[in-house]
Parts: C-alpha cells; structure tokens; sequence
C-alpha cells in the first residue's frame, strides 16, 4: 500500500522551486552543487507547508526533464533527501515527502506558537493582540449572569443565540445597512463563516477568486476544499483593488466566489475606496459571482480623522450579490471565536440548513458575551484601548524595521494589523526559515499567494511595540545577513535552486 496521500506533478513542482530565486550570489560566494541546492529547495517546500508531507514527488526523470537539468542530480537530491528524512521511497510506489522524526509538521497556514514557546521566540506569525482588560473579565461575569435561561434548553442555536442576532442587525442598521435579525448567522469566527459559505457556494472544483496576496489561513481553507483559486493582483502599494482586473477575471473566469478584504486588507494594509466598492459590487453583479467580503478588520482605523467608507454591503441594496464577514476576533481578542455572516433571508436559511451537519452551533456563553459588550458600550471602549496598542506597535515597529533595514521597503497603512514588506531583493522563506534560528518568527510572501507568489515579501503584523520590536527587527536584521552571505547559521546553504 502507497504511503504518501496526494501528489506534487513536475511543472508545479518546477514552478515553485523556481519561485524561490533571491537575489544573486554576491562576490566570493560558494554556491552550492546543482544536487545540495535542488534538495534544499525541496526541503524548504515542505518545511514551508508549500509541498505536503506525504505528498508523491515527480520521476526522477520527469523533475529532469521539467528543471532541464540531468538525472543525475534529480537522482543524487532525492538520495540527500532520504538520508536527512524529509523522502521516503519504495520500490513500485515512488517517493513522498516526509519529516524527520521529532520535527514538528510544517503548518499550511499560520499557526500561533504554544505560550510556552514565546520566552525564547519572538512571535510575528501570528497578527493578534493579548485580550483587551478589563473588558474580557466583565463580559465574561455579564454572561455568567444571563445564562441560567439558556441552560434549561438543549443549548444548540444553529443561526446564533435570537439576543445577539438583533444585536448585530441593530448595528448594520445603525450604519446605514439596514438589517432584519433573519439576515445574520453566528458562527464560530469568520473561519467558520467562510467556511460554511464555501460549503454552500462553492463545492470542489468550483474557481474562487481572491486578492494576490490574500489572508494565507483563508487561501488553505478554500485549497484544502478542493477549491480553485483564480488570483487577481491587488494594486501597487496601499491603492487597494485593480478593477481592471477584476472585471476581466470574473467576465472570463465567471468564478462562482469572490473573496475580498476591503478594510485594511491582509496582508498589505490597504483599504478599498467607496467608488472602488461600488464598482466591484456592479462587476460582481454582472458576472453572477458571490462576492465575500470580510469586514474583521473594519474597525481597526489607526490615524485619527480617517473617513471610513461605507461597507461593501451599503452597494447591494437588495442584498443578491454580497454577502459580508464580521468577527470579534480581530477587533476584540482572538481567543473569542464569535463571527457573523450577514446576508439575505434565503441564504441564512441555507447556512442554518447546511449546519446540522458540520458544529450545530456557537457556544452560548461566548455569544452572551459579545452580546453584553454590545449592549453595554464594552465593545466601543475595548476596541478604542485595541485601536491605541496597534498604533503605538506600529509607530514602533516600522521605526525599528526603517533604522535595521532601510533597503526593505513597505507603505504604513492607515489601520488593521499587518505591515506587506518587500524585502529587498531576499527570500521571504529563507527568512523565515532562518528567522526561527535567530529567535524571531515571521511569515513568509508565499504563504499569501497561489503557487509560489511573493516571494520577496514578508508579513510583520503590529503585535510587539518598544524595546521588544526592536529586538525584533535586530534578528531580522541578523537573518537578512545570513541569508545575504548564503549561509543558514548552521553551515548550510540557504541558497535557492534555480533552474
């Protein structure tokens, strides 16, 4: 019996390896044999998540032909792989992927670190906040209180608890959305919103397009059910979305979902104008595509004055063509898994349908909660002291970033979490590989496209502030300059494979 569970055919294979060029060796420079750097290329792909474990690599011959390079050094790559563990082979069957043991498996999307690791790690993967005090304890105690009713019934509520359905309807009607409580699910965080969209919408094989780059947890979530992603490029900078693009991606591509983030968009920070919306709306409209869009970010705005746009939904007044995420994930604290889905009647009804077979529901004390930061004016105070922590983290992190490595270039967006960095001509895998050695934890450009994009980028989100953004920015500074001499501060390579 085969051990390995999907497959890795030679042109992608091909393509992501040759998406991991960096910049050239500079003079004096020792690189590697042709072999030593095809199976370092390899092996970050799967350190990356970019290639599963138990994924069937290509032919000897096939990865050849597709690299133009001998067989000879596909043969000797493979060998230098099965040697350190990350290939396994068997006669009739092939080679897969794999991982030595007491490696931990590569993760897909961005996983947080476990605490106990944060004392030696400075952790830039993930682009949360610690929960905002003392609001959390008392939402908490507010919920405790308004449980016993609920604790008589069996304790499911497929749409979301009644209370804090009409509590989210009143505040898209406070807005200028109006909106009926039969219009809002709850559900668990905007990945279980998304998710069960997806379920509804857009079934495997079906194309979905998305931002290039796009929030990397999401792009796996719709990878991993068998979606078919269909990239359309952001605009340079902080300019938000190319409707140009857009509008030939939905005419010939006619995906069945589009999903979007128009708030401070993650990763780059930029935030879609109010004619930008109205256009994509129309586009979307006229193409019979189902526009998502996440608004988790929406009330992160960090520089004073900002005039915020109204939300996608405000351009589809009759509700056929966009349906709209929210959180209190990013706004509040990660660690309260309470999302929403906003849309018509029929197709709240058809997520509530479609739930009885995935969770049933959102655990109640946590809808209790939120809904008592709603009701009581916590939410807005939270969010203000959520709004100060993000701004002071990122005045401090790009001042840091700016005096460590001025040749890295990026635009400070106006709120949200993330800072998109082009790294001035590196890897952002080898950075991130070699990140983790030097103590400091980032994301890397590829992470956030499809088959291989961004590959100068890195994601820095606004999590540390003072003197521990800039230790932060030291030890990238310190990766930048090993990744520069070629070396992984282990005495290997961290040179890619370029065919």
């Amino acid at each position: 019996m085969a051990q390995w569970t999907s497959a890795v055919g030679a042109a992608q294979l091909a393509r992501l390896l040759t998406s991991q060029q960096d910049r050239p060796a500079g003079p004096g420079t020792k690189r590697p044999p042709a072999y030593r750097a095809l199976a370092d290329g390899i092996r970050l792909l799967v350190l990356e998540g970019r290639v599963p474990v138990a994924a069937r690599l290509p032919a000897e011959r096939e990865l050849a032909l597709a690299l133009s390079v001998s067989r000879t050094t596909v043969a000797a790559a493979y060998e230098a792989l099965r040697a350190e563990g990350f290939l396994e082979s068997r006669r009739g069957a092939g080679s897969w992927t794999a991982v030595p043991a007491g490696n931990p498996l590569p993760a897909r999307g961005l996983e947080p670190l476990p605490p106990e690791a944060l004392g030696s790690m400075i952790d830039l993967g993930c682009a949360a906040l610690p929960a905002p005090e003392p609001w959390l304890t008392r939402a908490v105690q507010g919920a405790l209180e308004e449980l016993p009713p609920y604790a008589h019934t069996h304790g499911d509520y497929p749409a979301g608890l009644p209370a804090l359905r009409s509590m989210i309807a009143e505040r898209y009607t406070a807005r200028g959305i109006p909106t009926m409580p039969e219009q809002i699910m709850v559900t668990t965080g905007a990945m279980g919103a998304i998710d069960a969209i997806c379920h509804l919408f857009a079934g495997r094989g079906e194309r979905i397009a998305v931002e290039s780059p796009s929030y990397a947890n999401i792009l796996q979530l719709m990878r991993e059910g068998g979606a078919r992603l269909v990239p359309v490029a952001m605009a340079e900078g902080l300019a938000g979305w190319d409707l140009d693009r857009w509008r030939q991606v939905l005419r010939e591509a006619a995906p069945r979902v589009a999903y979007v983030v128009a708030d401070f968009h993650n990763p780059t920070g930029a935030l879609a104008d109010e004619d930008q919306r109205r256009r994509l709306v129309d586009a979307a409209r006229s193409a019979g595509t189902v526009l998502v869009a996440d608004e988790t970010m929406s009330e992160l705005w960090l520089d004073e004055g900002l005039d915020m746009p109204r939300p996608v939904c405000a351009f589809d007044p009759a509700g056929s063509t966009v349906i709209t995420v929210g959180s209190a994930s990013k706004a509040f604290w990660a660690g309260m898994r309470i999302g929403w889905v906003r849309a018509a009647p029929d197709v709240i009804r058809s997520l509530v349908a479609a739930r009885a077979y995935a969770d049933l529901g959102t655990p109640v004390l946590e809808q209790l909660a939120v809904n008592w930061l709603f009701g009581t004016g916590g939410w807005e105070q939270a969010v203000e002291v959520r709004r100060g922590q993000a701004r002071e983290n990122r005045d401090a992190l790009v001042a840091a970033v700016r005096r460590e490595l001025p040749e890295w270039e990026f635009e400070v967006p106006a709120g949200g979490l993330t800072l998109w960095v082009r790294t001035g001509g590196l890897s952002g895998s080898r950075l991130a590989e070699v990140g983790e050695r030097v103590g400091v934890r980032v994301p890397s450009g590829p992470r956030f496209g499809v088959d291989g994009a961004f590959e100068g980028y890195v994601r820095l989100p606004f999590t540390v502030g003072g003197a521990v953004a800039e230790e932060a920015a030291a030890r990238l500074a310190a990766a930048a300059r090993l990744v520069e001499s070629g070396a992984s501060g282990n005495g290997e390579s961290v040179r890619s494979f370029v065919a």
